[in-house]
């Protein structure tokens, strides 16, 4: 399929005219690569929790609202800037974004104390809350079918550069930090390469949705609902919810109940657990690209339910297994992620390109409150109950959620409610 903008474009600026731009074929390849660096960096300190609870004399709880600050950042930065690039264009936003990665990589490698593990994680969430919408509304932008419709390519693409990204971060740091005694400093200058050279990818590619003129005057992001599918789009929005509740039960607390119940502390194992997770649910997702949203949803509802059982089992065995544990990601993995691309497709489908980016703010504020909020009151709760009971009441509500939100999901597009 030929890429080609949404929009027709404007003329070019002089500083465009004099700096070669990327093919959109091109273009398109180069933002989800940027977009999956962005992602990845995010969750790499996943798997080094452990290791800067041992170093520098931290306790799981501290650890659990370094985590959740990321996630106050994210849902700060979506709220403020996850939708202006549907005014100031996509590479406004995106650039900035990626430069406030850099940043954040920066202060992990030159300020090694709480202080900057808390303001690493914010400017974290700040460069992923500023790109997550701005480079899924770019990929579809640059990748649009007749009718100026978007493609199931691009909704594919963004969707496994999203979470690809968020489950090779912790693989590739765990594995980096094996090499001592640089284990909290080669991930992240790592990553502070792949930044870079994705921030320079980005400035080479065209602008896929043209700032406008005269441009509105900025206000933070309002909860966008589309006006011809908004019960399903609320539901997509839960869907979203639940399906990033359990990432963040793997991407904040993996390396807490490996290396307390069940006696792992292996930064490398965090890594692959957490990457068997997500990527689990990549593979159903590039599997399944022909299937519609609601039969890719019906698909994933059942898996999510059993590797919720699967999880909560590996604690309630005596003693805890490992093997239960992996399996019960693996399996909730695959149906979370299924459940999500199904979600984000029909979030995509239902949003207008010149609302896209701001839509897709407000399913996003939805996704990672869901990583953050019940991630934090798992931490908490771990403090005062035992993990069994913890796990058992964390996936009850849930399963609830899920099986709450399924009947709107899995309903095919002509039957749906238009309200």
């Amino acid at each position: 399929m030929e890429f080609r903008p949404t929009i027709e474009m404007s003329p070019p600026r002089l500083a465009d005219r004099r700096m070669p731009r990327h093919s959109w074929r091109a273009a398109f390849w180069a933002i989800a690569f940027s977009f999956f660096v962005v992602t990845a960096f995010s969750t790499a300190p996943s798997s080094l929790y452990g290791l800067y609870e041992r170093q520098e004399h931290l306790s799981s709880l501290t650890i659990t609202f370094v985590y959740a600050v990321y996630a106050v950042g994210v849902v700060a930065s979506l709220l403020l800037a996850g939708h202006v690039s549907d005014w100031y264009g996509r590479r406004a936003v995106l650039l900035p974004a990626i430069a406030v990665a850099v940043a954040a990589a920066v202060v992990f490698l030159v300020w090694r104390t709480l202080a900057g593990l808390f303001v690493a994680r914010i400017l974290t969430g700040v460069a992923i809350g500023a790109a997550v919408a701005t480079a899924t509304a770019f990929i579809t932008d640059l990748d649009v079918g007749s009718g100026r419709l978007p493609t199931r390519r691009a909704g594919i693409t963004s969707t496994v550069a999203n979470i690809g990204g968020l489950a090779s971060g912790p693989l590739i740091a765990g594995l980096l930090a094996r090499y001592e005694p640089h284990a909290l400093t080669l991930p992240f200058a790592v990553f502070l390469c792949a930044l870079v050279f994705g921030a320079i990818a980005v400035a080479l590619a065209p602008e896929g949705h043209p700032p406008l003129h005269p441009r509105p005057r900025y206000r933070p992001q309002q909860i966008k609902l589309p006006p011809n599918a908004r019960r399903r789009f609320i539901a997509a929005c839960a869907g979203g919810f639940l399906c990033w509740t359990v990432a963040g039960l793997f991407a904040g607390l993996a390396g807490t109940f490996l290396a307390g119940p069940l006696h792992h502390p292996s930064p490398a194992l965090c890594g692959l657990t957490i990457f068997l997770s997500f990527g689990a649910g990549i593979l159903v997702q590039t599997t399944t690209i022909s299937w519609p949203a609601h039969r890719l949803i019906s698909a994933g509802i059942v898996p999510a339910l059993i590797g919720l059982g699967l999880i909560v089992a590996a604690a309630w065995t005596s003693p805890p297994s490992l093997a239960l544990f992996l399996a019960g990601g693996i399996v909730s993995g695959a149906g979370s992620g299924a459940i999500f691309r199904g979600s984000l497709t029909l979030v995509i489908s239902t949003s207008d390109p010149d609302d896209r980016a701001g839509v897709l703010a407000t399913f996003f504020i939805a996704a990672y409150i869901g990583l953050s909020i019940p991630v934090l009151g798992l931490g908490i709760a771990l403090q005062y109950v035992s993990p069994r009971i913890t796990l058992l009441v964390f996936a009850l509500i849930v399963a609830v959620g899920i099986l709450a939100a399924a009947p709107l999901l899995v309903r095919p597009p002509d039957t749906g409610s238009q309200l």
